[in-house]
């Protein structure tokens, strides 16, 4: 499978760039700063030059089985670019795949994005940009999967989630775990359609992703 990770110097994007190149798939990074790579190639994927806030997508993307959109502005960022990053990024992906055929499509969401409004301070916007990004994706004809991850922590991934299609809870969850579930739902095509939670679990990410 060839599959494009956009925001792929991010922690989560690089987690499953490494899965996906440790299992055999064409793993492509797309990044803004070349600098970072080295770092790609260090895990066997490959770097994909590409501003996302002043270029087009549609060249990074051909040739792609499918996508995973993992861009985010970052916690320090104010809410213009997390308008232009985690929205307008996501829409560019969406009209970059139609323009190639790509009818595959994961999205890296977030918990509350379901309830936009329930987010204060710098989480409103956030919260906005990603739920107004998942509403773009889920009615965009394509075959996406939107993942919504609890609190992130580095700490190391159990292989054991708790997913759920009810949203509104708050658990952690680690970034090893989510990567292993994003990779886990690229081959399982239940998962179509499908938007869900993820969190720290009890239960294998295989049979977790496939009880969807």
């Amino acid at each position: 499978m060839d599959v494009v990770v956009v925001g792929g110097h991010g922690k989560i994007a690089r987690r499953l760039l490494d899965l996906l190149a440790g299992r055999g798939d064409r793993a492509r990074g797309v990044i803004r700063n070349p600098d970072h790579a080295a770092d790609l190639e260090a895990i066997g994927a490959e770097a994909v030059i590409c501003d996302i806030e002043a270029e087009e997508l549609t060249d990074a993307v051909e040739g792609a089985d499918a996508v995973v959109f993992a861009a985010g502005a970052g916690p320090g960022s104010g809410p213009e670019r997390k308008r232009t990053v985690d929205y307008g990024g996501a829409v560019k992906l969406i009209e970059a795949v139609r323009a190639n055929s790509v009818s595959r499509y994961l999205m890296v969401s977030s918990i509350g994005a379901h309830d936009p409004a329930s987010g204060s301070g710098s989480m409103a916007p956030y919260l906005q940009a990603k739920a107004d990004a998942d509403e773009a994706l889920e009615a965009g004809g394509l075959d996406f999967t939107i993942v919504r991850p609890g609190m992130l922590t580095d700490d190391p991934g159990t292989g054991l989630v708790d997913l759920s299609t009810e949203m509104g809870r708050r658990k952690a969850v680690p970034r090893d775990d989510v990567a292993a579930v994003l990779a886990e739902c690229l081959i399982v095509s239940g998962t179509i359609g499908k938007t869900f939670e993820c969190f720290a679990g009890d239960v294998p990410v295989a049979e977790a992703v496939r009880s969807l």
